[in-house]
């Protein structure tokens, strides 16, 4: 016999040590195409209904909505494995939320250092000098027509 942990009952009234999370997760994603600047893309789980997004985002989070829209991304099954047999990535449902009061959204810089260039000397300096190389080693020869390097002409 296994181990069965029985909770108490939830009662209104006298206040209970009980702590409701939603069992829905949200996942903020910068958008693919350009967005308006008061709206959010999120990736939902298919269960999840565009009025559960609302209540989630204003009791939790406080956010303002001003509206939900909802679309179903249906992932193809084109790929194959190691056997020949069709992969199929699973579907997911993607909430575009518009935040309201004239507020916005602007994804942070998360690497604002791509920007600036490095000291001279510096080893970011020197790594970035041999990728560079390493990326014109690599470009394919134009006077070859196509034909690759190990096909000997």
């Amino acid at each position: 016999m296994g181990c069965t942990i029985t909770y108490p009952l939830y009662q209104l009234g006298n206040p209970q040590l009980r702590i409701f999370r939603p069992t829905f997760n949200l996942t903020l994603v910068r958008p693919g195409k350009e967005q308006p600047p008061d709206t959010v893309q999120f990736r939902i789980p298919m269960e999840m209904t565009k009025f559960d997004v609302r209540n989630y985002l204003e009791k939790i989070y406080s956010v303002p909505v001003a509206a939900v829209r909802t679309r179903i991304q249906y992932c193809t099954n084109k790929k194959r494995n190691h056997l020949n047999q069709r992969v199929k990535r699973p579907d997911y449902k993607v909430a575009y939320v518009q935040l309201a009061q004239q507020q916005t959204f602007q994804f942070p810089d998360i690497f604002p250092e791509k920007d600036r260039k490095h000291e001279e000397g510096s080893v970011e300096e020197m790594q970035e000098k041999f990728m560079e190389d390493e990326r014109q080693r690599q470009k394919p020869d134009l006077r070859r027509g196509g034909v690759t390097e190990w096909f000997g002409l």
